[in-house]
């Protein structure tokens, strides 16, 4: 039988679980819809750690929900703010984390579905009225009035029918995807310094022990004194949204961690007794789809701080791409200080009605979205889009003709940051 809401969420990770406990709050009626058992998408199904930063400077960006879990996170002792060349990351335990972020959700009023996969939208003429799952209890249909599309990988938009993009212009490719793991016992005090590190990296590369793209090791601390988290796999000419592309990188990905991993056991003071603790759940995908929406986020607004009218979260992220054909990354930053807003706009695509799109599939190019992707950035979008459907729902209207300052009072009032001045 279908099931009628106010608000379904498709995705339960940043973005969506700050739609889904924005648009509860807001009063909405509102269904999560989340494929894995636990909640926190990226966080936690693929341990990308540590969140990067999300100030300009000490001016803090990004609040609301994000503020909510970092505060139920610091209770459990479980949060660590770091600093990594220069820059300011913040370090979380990811079972902490699915847990309070499913104490938040559920506190909220929020209905949820885990173990559930979205398979299909369901659209009438021009307006997308829901989606359809498949899990245990077989395939049903969930109708709402406002959908918000949160699976990363723009998996509703596209299937009702939504323009999208993927890659860079010139060729299509995409950036690279990793899988995260993290070492336990290790002897921290002893590690060398990251270039003496990278040393040994560079010439295990030579000597053919290392066979990955990447040109260094990228690690960092955790919340636990005696573990280190690893983001240096790297498996490019890859799609995210191609189930024998995920095979095979999910395949490479793991050839690429043990051969790290043995690296470090054999070379590296400090790793002597260490050991591989654990291998996130899911190779982390870092761009698929980017839908277009009815404004297209540039590479010039990311770096000349622009800031819009219709601003629904902020963020300083650099541009940041990783070489979707092999070795390099690109590092573009802002000025020092300086920051962007996110308009409302880029959250809608073009020619459907009753959709939102939040997180790293928005409308932006490919050098954009390389800043846009982070998670506490995705969790400020998320926030504002389930607001906004709550809204549109409550109104009965759709989310294009709201006022868009209705939406940014209550992003505020929901403890949302959009003027860091």
């Amino acid at each position: 039988m279908p099931t009628d809401h106010d608000v379904i969420i498709a995705g339960g990770g940043p973005a969506g679980i700050a739609a889904a406990i924005g648009a509860a709050r807001c009063g909405a009626n509102t269904l999560l819809i989340e494929r894995y058992g636990f909640l926190g998408g990226m966080a936690t199904a693929g341990v990308v750690h540590p969140w990067m930063t999300f100030h300009a400077g000490d001016k803090q960006l990004v609040a609301g929900v994000l503020q909510d879990i970092i505060d139920r996170l610091k209770e459990r002792g479980a949060y660590k703010v770091s600093s990594h060349f220069g820059n300011v990351h913040h370090c979380f335990d990811p079972e902490d984390l699915k847990q309070v972020e499913l104490e938040l959700v559920l506190e909220a009023g929020v209905h949820l579905m885990l173990h559930t996969l979205i398979v299909d939208t369901i659209r009438e003429g021009d307006r997308v009225s829901g989606v359809v799952s498949e899990s245990k209890s077989g395939r049903e249909e969930h109708r709402g009035a406002i959908i918000v599309d949160a699976t990363g990988d723009g998996d509703v938009a596209a299937r009702g029918g939504a323009e999208y993009e993927k890659g860079r212009a010139e060729d299509g490719l995409m950036q690279p995807m990793t899988l995260h793991f993290r070492m336990g016992g290790v002897d921290v005090p002893r590690m060398p310094s990251r270039e003496e590190i990278n040393e040994l990296y560079v010439a295990a590369k030579e000597r053919g022990e290392i066979d990955n793209p990447r040109e260094n090791l990228l690690w960092f601390d955790t919340t636990y004194e005696d573990q280190i988290h690893f983001n240096t796999t790297r498996v490019t000419h890859v799609d995210g949204t191609d189930r024998d592309d995920l095979t095979k990188a999910e395949i490479e990905s793991r050839r690429q961690t043990w051969e790290v991993v043995r690296l470090l056991q054999q070379h590296v003071p400090g790793f002597e007794k260490a050991y591989l603790l654990w291998t996130a759940p899911q190779i982390g995908v870092r761009e698929t789809r980017r839908i277009l929406g009815d404004y297209v986020l540039t590479e010039d607004d990311v770096l000349g701080a622009r800031k819009f009218p219709d601003a629904i979260t902020l963020g300083s992220y650099d541009i940041d791409i990783h070489n979707p054909a092999g070795t390099g990354t690109i590092i573009k930053p802002l000025a020092c200080g300086e920051y962007y807003a996110i308009p409302y706009r880029c959250l809608l695509p073009r020619g459907l009605d009753g959709l939102l799109v939040a997180g790293r599939p928005i409308s932006t190019t490919h050098e954009a979205h390389s800043s846009v992707r982070i998670q506490a950035i995705c969790s400020g979008m998320g926030h504002a889009a389930g607001i906004a459907a709550a809204l549109a729902a409550k109104g009965n209207t759709m989310p294009r003709a709201l006022d868009v300052k209705d939406i940014q009072s209550e992003v505020v009032a929901q403890g949302g940051i959009l003027d860091a001045e």
